[in-house]
Formats: structure tokens, sequence, C-alpha cells
């Protein structure tokens, strides 16, 4: 059985790390090369870094970013954010990403996750979702959860996973940065689906990971807030999960 990963996810915003909650409020929390070195020492399996700005100038420190990251970070990283484009993703990983997510561009133009599989393989290509329970029913958001979409969560990410992305990284709007704990049978449902899933908000404990994990069925935990506050260490939420009979990398 493969190893589950701890995932820790440094939103970028002007050139530092940020955190929220329910995706506003946002505050810095640090320099985003320092914190992943930290965390690569600390044990993580990956990273995950967005741009949540993205705008032209912050497309293109964002790749200055990358860059750097790529020469002091020596696990697997992921980036995203204002990815609308092959080329916009060429530039992210010739700058030394290891795969990057697509969010809104793909909603708009689901054919880029074609194209991008196509180019440079499945493996490279996580599709990132947001979405939020509205009467029910899962809706997808767009542009950092500012709007809603007509796509439903579990038709997107099927059809996501079709069109070719490797992985699907949910983060749940409604969980995000609020540490009660991640929706578990949504999860479960996902990983009905033949990739890797990715879970993403509301961790604030390590039951809550422990649960995602076997409860929720997801292949990776992602979380933002516990680790940059250093409120459970990732050395520390590790041993824990091994003693649950969790496989995880120590």
């Amino acid at each position: 059985m493969l190893a589950k990963r701890i995932i820790p996810c440094l939103d970028i915003r002007d050139g530092q790390t940020v955190k929220g909650i329910n995706f506003v409020g946002l505050r810095q929390v640090g320099d985003p090369v320092e914190l992943g070195a930290k965390y690569a020492a600390e044990g993580a399996d990956e990273l995950v870094y967005l741009d949540i700005s993205a705008s032209e100038e912050g497309r293109r420190t964002f790749t200055e970013l990358v860059a750097r990251i790529a020469a002091r970070i020596d696990i697997p990283f992921t980036v995203g954010g204002g990815i609308s484009s092959v080329d916009d993703a060429s530039r992210l990983l010739d700058a030394g990403a290891d795969k990057i997510t697509l969010n809104s561009a793909a909603v708009a133009n689901p054919a880029l996750i074609n194209a991008i599989a196509a180019r440079y393989g499945s493996q490279f290509v996580v599709a990132a979702i947001d979405a939020r329970t509205v009467d029910g029913r899962w809706v997808v958001t767009t542009h950092g959860g500012r709007r809603p979409t007509q796509r439903e969560l579990f038709a997107w990410a099927a059809e996501a996973a079709d069109r070719g992305a490797g992985e699907i990284l949910f983060t749940s709007m409604d969980h995000d940065g609020t540490k009660n704990g991640y929706p578990c049978d949504t999860f479960a449902r996902l990983a009905e689906l033949p990739v890797p899933i990715i879970a993403s908000g509301g961790a604030g404990t390590a039951d809550h990971i422990a649960d995602v994990l076997t409860l929720g069925r997801a292949d990776a935990a992602l979380a933002a807030s516990i680790f940059h506050y250093n409120e459970i260490p990732i050395p520390v939420l590790k041993r824990e999960l091994k003693k649950r009979n969790i496989n995880v990398r120590l």
C-alpha cells in the first residue's frame, strides 16, 4: 500500500506566505522559501504553493520564487494560481516545479487539462477544486472562491480525471481554516475515482488528519494553519499517525 502523504500548503501573496479563514482575512505568516525548507527538513512529503493573487506582475514574481524554491528544497512541490495556458504551465515546470495545479482556468476551459496532460503527462497535472455546499449540493467555485459556477463537485472531479488530471486536490470552503475537521463522507465518495485524492480544508488536530486518511480514504492530507503556527509539528503528527497504523514515511 502506498504511504499516505502529509502536504503543507503555502498560499502566496506579494511574495509572502499568508493564511485566512474561509478564504478571507489573510495575514502574513512567513517567507515561503524558508518555511518550505523547514517543512522539508521536518519530514513533509510534498509542498503545495498557490499564488493567490496571480496578477501579471504576480506571475513573473511567482516564477522567480519557484526557481528559488527549486534551488533550496529537495522534496516534490506543486505550484498553482493563475495558470491559464500550456505556456503558463511550461514556465513554472521549467522553473523547477514538479507539478502544477489547475483551478479556475480549467473550469472555464476544461480542454486545458487535456492539453497540459498531453504535453507533460498526467502525473504533472493536479486538478484543484474549491467548493462549498449550497442547499445540500457541492457547488464548485472559481477565482479564489469568489465566483460560484454551475458545476457540481463530483461530476467535475470525474471529468477532470477523465481529461487527464493525475490527482484531485479538493478544498472544502465550508471547512477551510476552521480547524473543525474535514468532510470525510465527501472525501470517501471522491476516493471512488481512479486517481489520488488530496484532502484540504479543516485540519485542526491529528485526529482530523487520521480521520480523513482512513474514514475519508484520502491519499494525502493538505493543511496550512496547523503547520504555519506550529500547532502540530510534522514529526509529531507522523508519529501519531504511525501509532494508529496509518502508513506514513517517518
